[in-house]
């Protein structure tokens, strides 16, 4: 598991996966599934629920803790 320094700590890698058609993209903590985000705030609260504070979408859009597959911070699919 990759891990990064954060607030004092280690935090793990976040990865945020390829966008399905379906709607959503998986997001992963190390090796914890934290979730499908439909959204970068979604991405934030998954962060915050497991424990990292003041995550907010902007954050989630530039920080070195988040690898995007299949597209940046903007590529969301639409639901069908």
């Amino acid at each position: 598991m990759t891990e990064s320094e954060h607030a004092g700590g280690t935090t793990p890698q976040v990865t945020v996966y390829t966008p399905h058609p379906s709607g959503g993209r998986r997001v992963r903590a190390g090796a914890e599934d934290l979730g499908v985000a439909h959204n970068r705030k979604d991405v934030s609260e998954f962060l915050r629920r497991a424990g990292l504070e003041d995550v907010d979408e902007d954050l989630v859009a530039t920080s070195p803790l988040i690898r995007w597959h299949g597209g940046g911070p903007d590529a969301w699919p639409v639901s069908q």
